[in-house]
């Protein structure tokens, strides 16, 4: 006689993932509710970084955000500053010389391939492909050279300034960025070798974290995020701004809207950007980095240390600020996440009214439960990792 088959009880387990976890980075909390190890739900709690931007923005003036902003994402700072910049520009009703936005292009660029690194470094490499991992940070590191050359700083940057930017680039920039861009593109060949064809890597991206179009459109998703499902929106191209409209360049697509998709546009988006640097080299014109009008611009560090008119001058702009006409203002550039937006108010004065910042990857971390529902626990680290939160600027 057969025993009688009973089914096993179903039985819902709430559990919290992070903040101190390896792949929440220690910054973000996941609130599960799980059937066995299938994601019933996830709610989200971010802010474990919350430093106030947006407010410590309005207690400065407009100079002195510029440090501020380095700290939104700061895999890559470059693009936050030329963001505020050309905001402030924007409602100043100027327009930085020529060589300063190919300046600003090709900086916007080598840090947007910083960003695209880490991202997919460290996500191939929580998956267990460390070498890979290694070799997309050691790509990376080359450019930080780079940026440490240019800037003096590897992560902090505060290179750009309202009106243009610090200073030129090195006389031998170009010869450092043809050098590291070879070595770059042999490592990302080595990196495709260990994982185009990995069984055990594309069984764990393909087919997961997948959104819709629709959806992706509806929760205001942009960058890789949404060009992995197959729409064709870059702010570049979109809303074009400084030189990208006369610079010829591709908006890699995926189709599925999965995590796969995420980086393989992620990947390609670094053979583009190392395109647009290359092309901008190559026609960037000589002159000014820097408008010539002193109530905008600080002076040469020269001038501040050596005369008292530099002292004054610096001393005037940067404690009572650039004198910015009354208005408001919104203006996006195409971030490492997706579009990010600063949206600025004037009172006229020397500092700002309100400052708030459209951050792609806050916007992408509401729609996060979206991607994991009806997926495993597991599935949870690549997904995460596609989104490419930095704490930074989802916290602000």
């Amino acid at each position: 006689m057969k025993p009688e088959s009973r089914e096993l009880p179903l039985e819902t387990m709430e559990l919290q993932m992070g903040p101190s976890h390896p792949a929440t980075h220690g910054t973000i909390k996941f609130n599960l509710k799980l059937e066995g190890e299938k994601v019933l739900d996830c709610e989200v709690e971010v802010g474990y970084l919350h430093r106030g931007f947006d407010k410590m923005c309005e207690q400065a003036t407009w100079t002195q955000v510029i440090p501020y902003t380095d700290r939104l994402n700061y895999v890559s700072p470059l693009i936050n500053n030329v963001g505020y910049a050309l905001t402030v520009e924007k409602l100043l009703g100027v327009e930085v010389p020529p060589r300063c936005q190919f300046i600003r292009v090709i900086m916007s660029e080598i840090s947007r391939i910083t960003d695209h690194l880490t991202c997919c470094g460290m996500s191939a490499s929580e998956l267990g492909a460390i070498t890979a991992g290694f070799y997309m940070i050691e790509a990376r590191e080359l450019l930080m050279r780079i940026v440490e050359v240019v800037t003096g700083a590897r992560l902090t940057i505060s290179y750009v300034r309202i009106g243009g930017v610090k200073h030129d680039l090195p006389p031998d920039f170009a010869e450092q960025v043809t050098q590291a861009f070879r070595k770059i593109r042999k490592l990302l060949a080595d990196c495709d070798r260990l994982l185009a064809r990995n069984r055990i890597f594309i069984d764990r991206m393909s087919g997961v974290g997948v959104i819709s179009q629709e959806t992706a459109i509806a929760y205001g998703l942009t960058g890789p995020i949404l060009r992995s499902t197959g729409v064709s929106y870059d702010v570049r191209k979109a809303q074009s701004y400084l030189v990208y409209d006369r610079l010829d360049f591709a908006v890699p697509l995926g189709t599925k809207g999965d995590n796969y998709d995420r980086f393989v546009c992620r990947i390609q988006e670094i053979e583009q950007s190392m395109r647009i640097v290359e092309q901008a080299l190559q026609t960037m014109p000589l002159g000014a980095v820097s408008l010539d009008d002193p109530s905008i611009v600080l002076p040469e560090k020269e001038k501040v240390y050596n005369s008292i008119e530099g002292l004054m001058h610096h001393f005037k702009i940067i404690m009572e600020g650039i004198q910015v006409p009354p208005g408001e203002v919104y203006f996006a550039v195409e971030g490492g996440n997706g579009e990010l937006g600063f949206y600025i108010v004037s009172q006229g004065g020397g500092r700002p009214y309100r400052v708030r910042v459209r951050p792609p990857c806050f916007i992408a971390m509401s729609a996060f439960h979206e991607m994991i529902k009806g997926y495993m626990v597991a599935d949870i680290v690549p997904t995460f990792g596609m989104i490419n939160m930095i704490g930074g600027e989802c916290d602000r």
